[in-house]
């Protein structure tokens, strides 16, 4: 599955989809399968403030538990709770169903100067 197109990612393998203001993001696929089985996603409550470079919440998976990162300041508006419920969508739909949160950001051209999702692919050999 390789990283669609719309997406910039940061170094962190967090994939961010920018609409206006609004930055819907998540793992990627090449995250979701180092970490293997994701049995648990955590996020912070909507209306957190968090700054560039912040963590967003967490997922536990059978090996590790991984911090997520935002890539601009923002402010969490939507948590995605099917996926907190039912965690293997980070696996199984990691670009879609698997999202998140959505940030409401000031300004998004942190997130827009990061490789796109080709760029991402080349450079872990996808």
């Amino acid at each position: 599955m390789s990283t669609p197109s719309d997406c910039r990612v940061s170094d962190t393998h967090e994939w961010f989809r920018v609409n206006g203001t609004t930055v819907t993001m998540g793992i990627t696929k090449h995250a979701a399968d180092e970490l293997t089985d994701i049995t648990y996603v955590q996020m912070k409550p909507a209306g957190t403030s968090v700054s560039a470079g912040g963590s967003v919440g967490e997922v536990e998976s059978v090996k590790t538990t991984s911090e997520i990162y935002a890539a601009a300041a923002g402010k969490i508006i939507e948590v995605n709770s099917t996926v907190e419920k039912d965690p293997s969508l980070v696996n199984s739909d990691p670009y879609g169903a698997g999202w998140l949160v959505k940030l409401e950001v000031a300004d998004a051209s942190a997130i827009m100067a990061l490789p796109d999702g080709a760029a991402y692919d080349k450079k872990h050999g996808h």
